[in-house]
């Protein structure tokens, strides 16, 4: 016989989701089906919270308390960048490889860095501005028109200020 349920307990449950669109059921059920919730009205409250990242990959939590389920928004840091660089919104299921080739202010750079600084694991705020231009590499973006890894060397050797915190 399975334990007794209870309704102090706090569940937290991160899934990845496409902003703005209702994922599987399939997909959620698994996971919060034991937890006695609908995946239907997970998903579409998933949906309603991530309206604003429409067609982008997020990391949604869902904090579950006595059989209620309270949705937040987890943005990685790819993410942020990608919307900071205001593409339009694409069908995910017709263009496929998009070049991410736009160019963002260090102003987004470092709201980003403000936004992910509890997540990262550098020791200041220098650190994690690093860390979102190593990202901005991948990413494929331009930040202020100059190559973001050539900001990290002038950061590194203290020719670029940027705030402590």
């Amino acid at each position: 016989m399975p334990p007794k349920f209870d309704p102090t307990a706090i569940v937290e449950v991160y899934l990845r989701v496409v902003g703005g669109e209702v994922g599987a059921t399939s997909a959620l059920a698994p996971k919060i089906g034991p937890l006695g919730l609908s995946p239907k009205k997970i998903g579409d409250d998933i949906c309603k919270s991530t309206a604003d990242w429409k067609g982008l990959k997020i990391t949604v939590k869902l904090t579950i308390q006595n059989r209620q389920a309270q949705v937040s928004v987890v943005p990685s840091a790819s993410s942020i960048i990608i919307k900071a660089l205001k593409e339009p919104i694409r069908d995910r299921k017709k263009v496929k490889n998009i070049q991410h080739n736009g160019n963002i202010t260090m102003d987004d750079i470092i709201s980003c860095a403000r936004t992910m600084r509890p997540r990262s694991g550098a020791r200041d705020l220098s650190g994690t501005i690093r860390e979102i231009l190593g990202t901005a590499q991948s990413v494929g973006c331009t930040v202020d028109g100059s190559d973001p890894h050539d900001l990290i060397d002038q950061i590194k050797a203290g020719e670029l200020d940027v705030p402590l915190e």
